[in-house]
């Protein structure tokens, strides 16, 4: 633990380096058009609320609840110091019920910024010390809407109509950090995760938030050199984590990048395998070859003791100057992880770069036979995107099926919606929202999983675009 002095010194430090990265970041001088900031990421300027929606198909009856994804929305961006993964937060929602699509709604998280821009009073609740902006994931535990962030920002609550309760610490219990990815036991209903602060080098935490939406364990873990960790793994009794070698930059910081993590081929790249209930410094740390990985999709032990994590593998990450994700390559792959030999051995399910894994929730951390992504047929070209493909992998009988939405018809990230009462692991639904580049608008879609490549189910007509965003979430009424 820092001595007071130390503690003082640093925080000094820390003050003058921020007041050099804010001044070269009011003098970077603007791109001509900010690929994030224009054509279909341009940002939304007002929040609606639209009744009644227009629906192709049938919405399925057992459908009651909301569709919810958040993503950037900047409401007074500077482009000139703009990166997409630091725009103020906005939470789109489609709340459906009885075979009807009963409204959409768009609301900013009000971040203190935010607040200040629409001229409200600040949002209730603590803060973290950096920043309040939260724009990464939106998901619904222990009776609440949260939206959430990595880095060290708070988790924000949200109501049932997407407007901003409060800045919340999960009341309090969180001392430390969060992430954007937890992971939901489905047996225990605690929520796992590997947590990060922008401002802590060597130390990163295992969150677990119980099933009431109380912190009951933050185990610190140390690293070295400011890994960024998005995600991470659960099985039956690990947390896997994943060390990579995109870590923080001073260099970056410094003159004045908005987002000051780059890639650093001298950072030895490892996953951890730490015990659910163990000491962060009995971690088994397990060697692989570099990579970047945002998203694994589900993990799970073998017999034999080995642990198997399907990810997207990306070949590179944040090179300088980067205003967003910059891999050339993003193949599904398997890693065979053993805790004896300490060694990750890769292997390629599927050579098509793609991204955004999810599989049926219920098996996180179980073996399971079905993971469902989007494609990238350009790699990560998440600026000028122009895939159209969602793919449904078998991970027992090989082979995937494609559901094509046609050129012009962008996809994000679809979540799989387990029917109530049903047998297989694929009997359910897949929702997510497809922009119409031509017409400007968007659909909520609504795939039956066992039909992978036939006709959507139902279709939500949204009669505008919604920017390409992040995560979102099936919250059941």
């Amino acid at each position: 633990m820092a001595s007071a002095v130390e503690t003082l010194i640093r925080g000094a430090v820390t003050k003058g380096v921020m007041k050099v990265a804010e001044f070269n970041r009011e003098h970077r001088k603007a791109p001509a058009a900010h690929p994030y900031l224009s054509g279909i990421h341009a940002p939304m300027d007002a929040e609606l609320s639209l009744d009644d929606l227009r629906v192709t198909g049938t919405i399925p009856a057992e459908l009651d609840g909301r569709y919810i994804r958040i993503g950037p929305n900047p409401i007074n961006p500077n482009p000139a110091a703009y990166h997409w993964f630091m725009g103020d937060g906005m939470v789109h929602g489609v709340r459906l019920q009885g075979g009807k699509a009963l409204w959409y709604r768009n609301r900013w998280i009000r971040s203190n910024a935010v607040s200040s821009a629409l001229g409200e009073p600040p949002a209730p609740g603590p803060r973290a010390e950096r920043f309040d902006t939260v724009n990464t994931n939106v998901l619904g535990h222990a009776g609440q809407t949260w939206a959430i962030v990595e880095a060290g920002g708070f988790p924000v609550r949200i109501d049932e109509e997407l407007n901003t309760i409060a800045h919340d610490p999960f009341g309090g219990t969180l001392h430390y950090s969060f992430s954007a990815h937890p992971h939901l036991d489905p047996d225990s209903g605690e929520m796992h995760a590997i947590c990060y602060k922008g401002d802590v080098a060597d130390t990163i935490w295992h969150v677990v938030v119980d099933a009431g939406g109380k912190v009951v364990r933050e185990e610190p873990i140390s690293v070295a050199q400011g890994p960024m960790i998005h995600d991470c793994m659960i099985t039956k009794n690990y947390v896997i984590i994943l060390d990579l070698p995109c870590t923080f930059s001073m260099k970056a910081l410094i003159s004045g990048h908005p987002f000051p993590y780059r890639w650093n081929p001298d950072h030895k790249p490892r996953v951890g395998l730490l015990s659910r209930k163990g000491k962060g410094e009995d971690t088994i740390w397990c060697d692989v070859e570099p990579c970047y990985v945002f998203h694994p999709c589900n993990g799970y032990e073998t017999d034999d003791g080995k642990v198997i994590l399907d990810v997207c593998a990306h070949d590179q990450m944040f090179r300088p100057d980067a205003t967003g994700p910059d891999s050339t390559r993003v193949p599904f792959e398997r890693w065979t992880i053993d805790p004896v030999a300490k060694q990750v051995a890769r292997q390629v399910i599927d050579e098509e770069s793609q991204e955004f894994p999810r599989p049926n929730e219920n098996r996180i951390g179980k073996p399971y036979r079905y993971a469902y992504t989007m494609s990238l047929p350009d790699g990560f070209d998440a600026a000028s995107p122009n895939q159209s493909k969602l793919f449904k992998h078998d991970l027992e009988a090989g082979g995937k099926q494609v559901h094509d939405f046609g050129t012009g018809h962008i996809p994000g990230e679809f979540v799989f919606v387990p029917r109530k009462g049903g047998a297989a692991e694929d009997d359910g639904w897949l929702m997510g929202y497809v922009v119409n580049i031509a017409e400007e608008t968007t659909d909520l879609v609504v795939l039956n999983a066992q039909d992978f490549e036939g006709a959507p189910v139902a279709i939500v007509h949204i009669p505008h675009r919604i920017p390409p965003g992040f995560h979102g979430n099936w919250v059941s009424a």
